[in-house]
Parts: structure tokens; sequence; C-alpha cells
């Protein structure tokens, strides 16, 4: 009787082994105005030797500014400015850690991303592909990485993507627009500088905003909501209506949506985002359209999926006086409209925290086809 007890309780102990999963966060994260100024005393430990540099990779907007100045050079160290203007693509990051590797005799001691998702998720993927064989698109999925990546540290310079916190980093590839999402994709350390935010054009912070906001919805309306993803989620959504339906100071209005954009990544570690992010990998994948303008092209047309989510995105436009574009999808071909259906249904866990197990009997390619029509 007692071995029958004990072997029950191995069973349902290994049950529960399988059922949840152990996902890593950020270790270490510095949040203040000027916390920044730290970054050179927060990298002096991760040097391995004056021969095996740190690579900052930046957004090209800031190169000759003052922020390129402040960056903590030392030794060997590489400052590579990069252009943000399109998605982060395999081969780029492919093309990058080639030369990385022929520029230098040892491996870098690390990889510092500063700029918005683009960077973040490109230095994320720098990360890990130098230490992992082959091109970066084998390991668009899920837990494919087997090997640790470098010492990599996030910097964000406007808030909202999430990136700065998430295990994955997205990108476009030859066949598809997906993350590598893996337990080495989350940056070792994380600086949150508020002051880094400062003169984000007015457009660009509403589109990368909204990428929080529509995180919120998507996994607070969603199948795999929990108590953990729930909790994060409500806060990111309470600083995101604070943000942007009241009229705060600006220096208040810049910490809160640091924090909503923290909390919006958090709340999907547990969860998923839904249609609209699954959509927005479509537009992108064909049209080259940024994700957070993407986002938002696609969440104002997605009523019968989240009318109260949409209600109030529709507010927060009118508040800002933001005016999407239309008729984007008008011109497609037949070919490019079957790639963007084929590319977004490609997303499967989106689709089934979105819509249930059943997903494919609700969203077919001719109903996904006809709301791109709409765009």
């Amino acid at each position: 009787m007692q071995l029958k007890k004990e072997t029950s309780l191995k069973n349902q102990i290994k049950d529960n082994l399988s059922k949840y999963r152990n996902f890593p966060m950020v270790p270490r994260v510095i949040y203040g105005p000027g916390s920044f100024g730290q970054l050179g005393e927060i990298l002096m430990p991760h040097r391995k030797s004056s021969d095996a540099p740190i690579i900052f990779l930046v957004d090209d907007v800031f190169e000759g500014g003052e922020l390129a100045e402040r960056v903590p050079l030392m030794f060997d160290d590489q400052l590579i400015f990069i252009s943000a203007d399109e998605e982060p693509k395999t081969e780029q990051v492919d093309v990058l850690v080639q030369k990385l590797l022929s520029d230098h005799n040892e491996l870098p001691s690390g990889i510092v991303g500063i700029g918005g998702g683009t960077l973040l998720d490109l230095a994320k993927a720098v990360a890990i592909m130098m230490t992992n064989n082959g091109p970066a698109s084998d390991y668009q999925g899920w837990d494919l990485v087997k090997k640790p990546a470098l010492y990599h540290v996030g910097i964000p310079t406007i808030s909202g993507t999430g990136a700065e916190v998430s295990r994955t980093t997205v990108l476009l590839g030859p066949h598809k627009k997906l993350g590598i999402n893996s337990d080495y994709t989350p940056f070792d350390q994380v600086v949150l500088d508020p002051d880094l935010t400062l003169g984000v054009p007015a457009d660009q912070w509403f589109y990368t905003g909204m990428d929080c906001y529509i995180h919120c919805v998507e996994s607070l309306n969603g199948t795999f909501l929990n108590a953990f993803s729930q909790s994060y989620g409500e806060k990111a959504l309470d600083l995101c209506k604070e943000v942007f339906l009241e009229d705060l100071p600006d220096d208040e209005s810049r910490e809160k949506l640091m924090m909503a954009s923290w909390h919006g990544g958090m709340s999907i570690a547990y969860s998923q985002v839904g249609v609209a992010h699954a959509m927005s990998y479509g537009l992108s994948y064909v049209l080259g359209t940024k994700h957070g303008i993407g986002n938002c092209l696609v969440f104002q047309h997605l009523d019968e999926f989240y009318p109260e989510g949409v209600k109030l995105f529709r507010q927060m436009q009118e508040k800002h006086n933001i005016h999407l574009p239309e008729g984007i999808c008008a011109s497609l071909s037949d070919e490019q409209m079957d790639t963007m259906v084929n590319v977004a249904l490609g997303l499967e866990p989106l689709w089934q925290n979105a819509l249930g197990p059943e997903w494919r009997q609700i969203m077919t390619p001719s109903r996904l086809k006809a709301l791109y029509e709409k765009i």
C-alpha cells in the first residue's frame, strides 16, 4: 500500500514538472534617471581581457550625439551604429556575427544593445549566435538554442516593446517572421533610464506605447491567462491608461511608460499575445511594416475580438491626434496576400491564446484575408 502511494506521488510530481515551464527572468536591472552613467561600472566585472571587447550596437539616430559620447569604451571595444528603419533580419544577424568573429581574436566579453526593440532584439540575437553554430534562421522557434549566449545588456531608449524583458528576439527570416524564443535569450542586465527616452517623436512614442497596450489587451483576454500574467498585465494596462488618457507631467509620463513596457513584457512570459500581433507579423514580413504601427493598423479593426480594448485605443488615438495610413493592403497581389495570411497563421501559440484550441475552425484563411483587406 505504501509503495503504491509513493509511486502515485512520484507520478504526480512528474506530471507537475512537465506541466509548468521554469522560465528565466532578467537577473539584474538598474532603474532611475541618469542610471546610464553607471554603465561602465556595471560592465567592468564582465570584461574578460583587453582583447575581449564589449560590442555596443547602437541606434544610428544617436550617431554624433551626446549619448554616443557617453558610451564607456575601453581597449578594443566597438561601437556599431545600426539603422532601425527596418525590422531586424536573420541575415543581418549572421553578417554581424561573422564580422565580429573575424575582427577579434577572442570572443567579445559582451554585447550591449542601445535603442528600441530593433536594437534590443539584434543584441539578443547576436549574443546567442556568437556561441551557437549555423544561421540565425535555424533558431527561429521555441527552445532551439542549446548553448548559453554571450553576456548581453539591454538599454531601451524608447518604451513599449517589452523587448528589454522578454525571452524572445523577433527576426525576419527568409521564410517567416518569428522569434528566437529560448531560456538563453533574456538579457543578463537591463538599464532602465527614463532620461534616454527624451525627445522621442510623438508618432513613434504612440506606436511603440501601443505595442505595450496591445500586449496587455491580448494577454488579459487570452485563453492562456493566469494569475502571474494577469498581475503584470493589469498593472501595465493601468499605467498605459494613465500615460495615454491623462495629462501627466513629461518626466512622470516617461517613467510610467518605461515601467508599463517592463510589466507588459512580463505579462506574456506565462501567457501569449494574440490576433493583432499575429497579423502584424504578416504585415511586416510582406510589406516591411514596423511592428508598432503594424499593431495599430491591425488592432483598429479587431472590435469583434477585443471590443473594449479597441474602443479605448480609439480614444487614445483621438486624444493624441494620430492618423493611421489607409489602404496599404489594397494593391497587394494574390501571392502577397497568401504569403501574409500564411505567415500570420503559422504563429500557432498566438492563435491558441486568442481563440482557443479550435482556433483553426474560427480563423480560416478566407476570414483572415478579409481582415487584411480592411487595412
